[in-house]
């Protein structure tokens, strides 16, 4: 749990009489618990927004399609067939009155098209309109429909870039630890292909990841024999096969304590330094330890010896290993520098070569690596490892539709300030300021970064690939 002082105080009886802001205390996942505890306002004419009404009350909340007197502990609006100005006032219109009874620690969860496939839905439509005119339409009819349909796709890619631009502020406007966050949905995908990412963005599990959009696509792998899906309840993780790396303490003990809990069989892999330490994470998740330096030149082939002697498959790889070793650029010598990078990605690229050049990953596998809010905005002192951070995001691009052709997605987390043992040694100062300066005004906890692997760890969420999930309270820093 969070040592944080001073949101205690603030939500204590001094606190008050002081008259302190109050920082909310965030609602986190436990199992059994509903997804929402409340109604959810669904809304909006795309085609998702009647799936997205069933989903919630399969889970046991009520749906209302008009805001009243009680409280919301959702609001959803599907816009993904949003094209024009008047469309997004009409959006406007239903915001307004429903953010103003979010209840604390409610969802606000946006449904959009990304900006290309907007100008292409809005193109089609209007050849299609051109098309049915006929022969006898003039050279000039048809000038005027192109520029017509230009002015409309320009539009209409206008509209969707400000819907991210209309949640990162919502995000920044919402009180009590409620969130605001966007899907972007390629306009092939099904509703099936969204589902996990709604049932995600409207729990507790996502309580740290704000103002954040996220690309949700057909979901990858064979139509002939697609992934199987994932129990959405208590253990969606039931069955699945996953290796963490740097699992010993910190994140990574959070992860394998997470993953474990939603049903997966663990292989947790550290150095043998950190032994002990790994052999109780090991033995309070039931799984196996695996001590391993994987900057070893051999570490590749001995972990895929293990798992095909052990397991014979791997469903989920979660690269969570990482150093530090600061100093700035100037000062920095070489052997900082290789430290870094050695662990933090080079190690990553070789063992994910390694996996995809034997039979263990297969349709429903998930690659998970842990990026970092440095790797996006840079940080004093850090050159080592931010280099490494933002690496990894580049990797994740590049093999994203690489893995994707065999039924394998790969994302990435980015954490920001989330409060571990190297948080706790930080001076005062440093971080107080790396606690308040996001949205919901704290710091994250180790088990914010574990929700969300654990919801990129299934095979339901095969249509999130290639993305880069900030789990950072939407701070403002590289924002």
């Amino acid at each position: 749990m969070s040592n944080d002082r001073v949101r205690d105080l603030s939500n204590g009886a001094l606190g008050r009489r002081l008259g302190l802001p109050r920082i909310p205390v965030l609602r986190r996942y436990s199992p059994g618990q509903p997804l929402l505890d409340g109604p959810a306002l669904v809304s909006g004419t795309g085609r998702f927004a009647k799936p997205i009404s069933a989903l919630v009350t399969e889970e046991g909340a009520e749906v209302v399609d008009e805001v009243g007197e009680e409280k919301l502990a959702a609001v959803v609006v599907d816009l993904t067939d949003a094209v024009s100005l008047d469309d997004l006032a009409a959006a406007r219109a239903v915001l307004a009155p429903a953010v103003r009874k979010l209840a604390p620690s409610g969802r606000l969860l946006l449904l959009g098209p990304s900006p290309a496939e907007a100008v292409s839905r809005v193109g089609s439509a209007s050849s299609a309109s051109v098309s049915r005119v006929g022969s006898a339409s003039s050279a000039s009819v048809s000038r005027v429909g192109s520029a017509s349909s230009a002015s409309a796709g320009v539009e209409a890619a206008a509209v969707a870039q400000a819907l991210d631009g209309l949640v990162r502020t919502i995000a920044k406007e919402l009180r009590d630890g409620a969130t605001a966050n966007l899907l972007v949905v390629d306009a092939e995908a099904a509703p099936a292909a969204v589902d996990s990412a709604v049932r995600f963005f409207l729990s507790a599990r996502s309580a740290y990841v704000d103002g954040q959009a996220v690309r949700v696509g057909v979901p990858v792998g064979s139509p002939q024999d697609p992934p199987a899906i994932d129990s959405p309840t208590e253990r969606p993780l039931d069955g699945r096969i996953a290796v963490v790396t740097g699992a010993a303490r910190g994140i990574g003990a959070a992860i394998a304590d997470t993953l474990a809990r939603d049903g997966a069989r663990l292989v947790v892999v550290d150095i043998p330094a950190a032994g002990e330490n790994l052999a109780k994470v090991a033995n309070r998740t039931g799984g196996v330890a695996l001590q391993l330096d994987i900057t070893a030149a051999d570490a590749p082939s001995r972990l895929v010896a293990f798992l095909r002697e052990r397991f014979g498959r791997l469903d989920l790889l979660v690269h969570n290993a990482g150093i530090t070793r600061d100093k700035l650029l100037v000062n920095m010598d070489a052997e900082r520098w290789d430290s870094v990078l050695n662990v933090n990605l080079r190690a990553q690229l070789r063992i994910t070569e390694a996996l995809l050049g034997s039979d263990l990953l297969g349709d429903g596998s998930r690659i998970v690596s842990v990026s970092s809010q440095s790797g996006i905005a840079g940080n004093r002192g850090q050159a080592n490892y931010v280099a490494s951070k933002a690496g990894i995001i580049g990797m994740v691009r590049a093999l994203a539709p690489v893995v994707g052709a065999r039924g394998v997605t790969i994302n990435a987390v980015a954490p920001g300030f989330i409060e571990t043992e190297m948080t706790a040694r930080m001076p005062v100062t440093t971080r107080e300021g790396g606690r308040r300066v996001n949205s919901l005004r704290q710091g994250g906890l180790p088990v914010d970064v574990a929700e969300t692997i654990a919801w990129l760890g299934q095979a339901a969420s095969g249509g999130v690939n290639g993305q880069i999930v900030r789990v950072c309270g939407q701070s403002m820093i590289g924002a």
